[in-house]
């Protein structure tokens, strides 16, 4: 039976990056597979899912009303070859959306593999994440580490000069500058260690070029 799987991590850890790889898996065995990833995600282009050291895929973008079963069923009878679906920033999710994620296995026999935060810069769950802990028969945490050393759990939202934000809108995309992935510890002493320069780094690697 195909199953839903939900592959979860704090910030930086590679979701994206793993998520591409193993799209790429099912292509080079002569599957096809459908990923998705927010519309409102526009940090390089709408429909664009693209990972920290440099893997792309283009994508089909799902808002609110996106309904995954509906156009599951739609591509999987215009195409048999699809195999697999794709969620990137499965997070942002709602109730419904997983439910029908979960219909998809039932109905398409697709597997549907998930990737996403498990909590916001609070501290609390995201309703997409919330749910697909509850309804994913397969669920694993791709690890990522704190600035200490000790395996990241929390995600920081921090301002330009580093400090820990406690108050906001639970939805702002950002990357490095705006989140840190922190142990427990660090997360409740608001310490996000030291911080990347990354103005800098540009600079120096196009002096160096």
């Amino acid at each position: 039976m195909a199953k839903l799987y939900f592959y979860y991590s704090a910030m930086n850890a590679g979701k994206s990056t793993t998520l591409l790889q193993a799209s790429y898996n099912y292509n080079e065995r002569g599957m096809e597979t459908l990923l998705y990833t927010p519309s409102f995600d526009d940090r390089f282009k709408q429909g664009h899912i693209h990972s920290r050291i440099g893997l792309a895929a283009d994508a089909v973008s799902y808002g609110a009303d996106f309904n995954f079963l509906t156009h599951a069923k739609e591509a999987v009878a215009n195409n048999p070859r699809v195999t697999c679906l794709m969620i990137d920033e499965a997070q942002f999710l709602s109730k419904a959306q997983v439910e029908q994620l979960a219909m998809v296995t039932l109905e398409c026999k697709r597997p549907v593999l998930a990737y996403g935060l498990r909590t916001d810069f609070t501290g609390e769950p995201f309703e997409g994440s919330k749910y697909l802990l509850a309804l994913a028969e397969e669920i694993a945490e791709i690890k990522t580490i704190c600035h200490c050393g000790r395996k990241a759990t929390m995600n920081m939202r921090v301002d330009e000069s580093g400090q820990k934000v406690t108050t906001g809108e639970t939805i702002e995309i950002g990357g490095n500058d705006r989140y840190v992935s922190t142990c427990r510890l660090h997360y409740i002493q608001g310490d996000a260690g030291p911080r990347l320069n990354t103005d800098a780094l540009e600079h120096q690697a196009h002096a160096e070029a």
